[in-house]
C-alpha cells in the first residue's frame, strides 16, 4: 500500500541536507509546540557574487513524515539558485517537488517556506552585496490592497522585490488585524509571487520593541499621548528597508503610502508632498522621513483615489480587493489599549478622581495614563452638557473635565522641531494623522533645520492637543517639518 507519491517517499527515504548546517550559514525555524511540527532550514550565500547565489543548505525537523520530506524538498530546490530566485519558492514549489501534498499534509510545505524565508531574510539582511540593477526596486508588502497595488504597478513597470517587516508577535492579538504579524508575512508572500515577484521577510522584531513600544509605553507612563507611526517610518521601519535595498541593488524603496515627493524649491534635496486625495493623504506619518530616505522613495498610488487603487486589484484578481483596511495600531491589532498597557508595561488599574475645573469631584476613572486630552467618551460620567478631558496628571492620578471651549487655544507649544525649509513658508498645522489642516505661523524666524523649541501660532482657536502628538508643518502642500507637542 502506497503512502504517498514517488518524490515524497524518495525524500523521506533520502533526505537532502539533513542535519547540515553550513558554516556561516542562517537558520529560519517555523512551526513549534501549537501544532507538533517543527522544520529549520540553514542556508549559505556567496557574499562576494553579484546575485547571492546559495553556495550550501540543511534543514533538520521534528513531527510528521511530511514535515521532514517538507525540509528536504525546499533544500533540494535551494540548490544553485540566486538570493532573489530562491525569494521566489513558495508552499506551491515544495508540495510540487514533493508530486503533490493532500490538505492535510499542505501544512508541511507551509511551514518549510516559512523556515527558508526566515533563513533568506537573514541572509538578505545581514550578508547580501548584490550588484545594482538599473530599475530594481524594493517594494514594502503589508498583505494590504494598498501595498499589493503599488507592487503591482512597480512590477509592471520595472524589476520589483517584494519585503514585508515582521515587527510584533503577541499571542494575545489579533494577527489577521496585523499588518507586522507572521500571518501578514505570508499572506504578503502569497501577494508577492502571484504578481511574479522574489519575496524576502526580514525579522525586525527586537528593533521595533526598542525604538518604537518601549517609548510608546514610556510615554504613556508619564502622561502622554504619542504617535507611534512616525516614530516607526521615521527611524525604524523604512531605514532598515532603505538598508535591505542597498544589499539587494535596489534602486528605489515603493511603498503603498499615499503620498507623493517632490523637489524644494530652490534646492537639492526633495520634500514630502501631500496625495493628490487628501482624505486618504498619510504624510503626517511620514513627516519624520529624511530628505536623504526621500531621496530613494517612490509612492505608486500618490496621485490615485483609493477607489481606483480597489479597482486596479479587483481587475487583477488580487484577493485583497475588498480587504478592509486596518484601523488599530499594528502592535495593538484587536487588543485593547488599556489590556496592552498592563501587559506589556505594568499600567495596570488605579483608580482615582474625575474632578471638574474647581476641584470637585465629578467620578472615577482606572487610571490617568489611560485619558488623553480632548477624550470625550469613556468617562462613565453624567452631565447636561457634554464634558472633555481638559488635562490629566499621572503624579497625582486626576483627570480633570470641563466643557469643550475650555480646549481651544491660539497657540501651539512644542518641542524638538525638525524644518526641512525656512519657518516663515510654514502656513499650516495639522496635530493628527487624518485631522484637519489649520492655518498658522511660527511666532520667531527660524532657518531650516533642528530647533530646540517652537511656538506655533494658529489663525483661529482649535482644540489643544494631547502633549507628545506630532505637529506636522505644512507649505502648501508640502511637508515643511515636524515636532512634537509640549506639555
Amino acid at each position: 500500500m502506497r503512502t504517498g507519491p514517488e518524490e515524497l517517499l524518495d525524500h523521506l527515504q533520502s533526505p537532502r541536507g539533513r542535519g547540515r548546517c553550513p558554516d556561516g550559514a542562517f537558520t529560519g525555524a517555523a512551526g513549534g509546540a501549537a501544532c507538533g511540527d517543527l522544520i529549520r532550514v540553514s542556508l549559505a550565500i556567496d557574499t562576494d557574487g553579484a546575485d547571492g547565489a546559495i553556495v550550501d543548505a540543511g534543514f533538520d525537523a521534528s513531527g510528521c513524515g511530511a514535515t521532514f520530506a517538507a525540509g528536504s524538498a525546499a533544500v533540494s530546490l535551494l540548490r544553485g539558485r540566486s538570493l532573489l530566485d530562491a525569494a521566489r519558492i513558495g508552499p506551491a514549489d515544495i508540495a510540487e517537488e514533493l508530486g503533490g501534498l493532500s490538505h492535510g499534509k499542505r501544512h508541511a510545505a507551509e511551514l518549510a517556506a516559512d523556515a527558508l524565508h526566515r533563513a533568506l531574510g537573514g541572509a538578505a539582511r545581514h550578508r547580501a552585496a548584490l550588484s545594482v540593477s538599473a530599475g530594481r526596486t524594493l517594494v514594502a508588502m503589508s498583505g494590504g490592497v494598498d501595498s499589493a497595488v503599488a507592487a503591482l504597478l512597480i512590477a509592471r513597470q520595472a524589476e520589483a522585490v517584494g519585503v514585508t517587516l515582521e515587527l510584533w508577535s503577541d499571542p494575545e492579538n489579533d494577527g489577521d488585524l496585523s499588518c507586522c504579524s507572521a500571518q501578514a508575512v505570508r499572506g504578503a508572500r502569497e501577494l508577492a509571487h502571484r504578481i511574479g515577484m522574489p519575496h524576502l521577510s526580514i525579522d525586525l522584531r527586537a528593533e521595533f520593541r526598542a525604538g518604537v513600544v518601549d517609548g510608546w509605553l514610556s510615554d504613556h507612563a508619564r502622561g502622554l499621548t504619542p504617535n507611534p507611526c512616525v516614530r516607526c517610518n521615521g527611524r525604524v521601519r523604512l531605514d532598515a528597508m532603505i538598508d535591505l535595498a542597498d544589499r539587494l541593488g535596489c534602486e528605489t524603496l515603493a511603498t503603498g503610502h499615499y503620498a507623493r515627493v517632490q523637489a524644494a524649491d530652490g534646492a537639492d534635496r526633495p520634500l514630502l508632498r501631500m496625495a493628490a486625495d487628501e482624505r486618504k493623504d498619510q504624510s503626517y506619518v511620514l513627516a519624520a522621513l529624511s530628505p536623504r530616505s526621500l531621496a530613494r522613495m517612490r509612492f505608486p498610488l500618490g496621485d490615485m483615489p483609493k477607489t481606483e487603487v480597489r479597482r486596479v486589484a479587483a481587475e487583477a484578481g488580487l484577493a485583497v480587493a475588498r480587504k478592509r483596511d486596518s484601523q488599530d495600531l499594528c502592535f495593538l491589532a484587536g487588543t485593547r489599549h488599556a489590556d496592552f498597557l498592563e501587559r506589556h508595561a505594568g499600567l495596570g488599574r488605579r483608580p482615582g478622581p474625575i474632578v471638574d475645573l474647581h476641584g470637585s469631584v465629578l467620578g472615577q476613572h482606572g487610571g490617568a495614563h489611560a485619558f488623553t486630552i480632548g477624550q470625550r467618551h469613556g468617562l462613565g460620567i453624567g452631565s447636561t452638557a457634554p464634558l472633555y478631558v481638559l488635562s490629566t496628571d499621572v503624579g497625582s492620578n486626576t483627570v480633570t473635565v470641563g466643557p469643550r471651549e475650555r480646549l481651544l487655544t491660539g497657540t501651539i507649544e512644542a518641542r524638538d522641531l525638525t524644518l526641512r525649509c525656512r519657518g516663515d513658508r510654514v502656513d499650516a498645522v495639522r496635530v493628527r494623522s487624518h485631522g484637519e489642516r489649520i492655518a498658522c505661523g511660527l511666532s520667531r524666524r527660524l532657518a531650516a533645520g533642528r530647533h530646540e523649541k517652537v511656538q506655533i501660532e494658529l489663525a483661529r482657536p482649535a482644540e489643544r492637543t494631547a502633549p507628545g502628538q506630532i505637529a506636522c508643518l505644512y507649505s502648501g502642500d508640502l511637508v515643511a517639518g515636524y515636532a512634537t507637542v509640549a506639555a
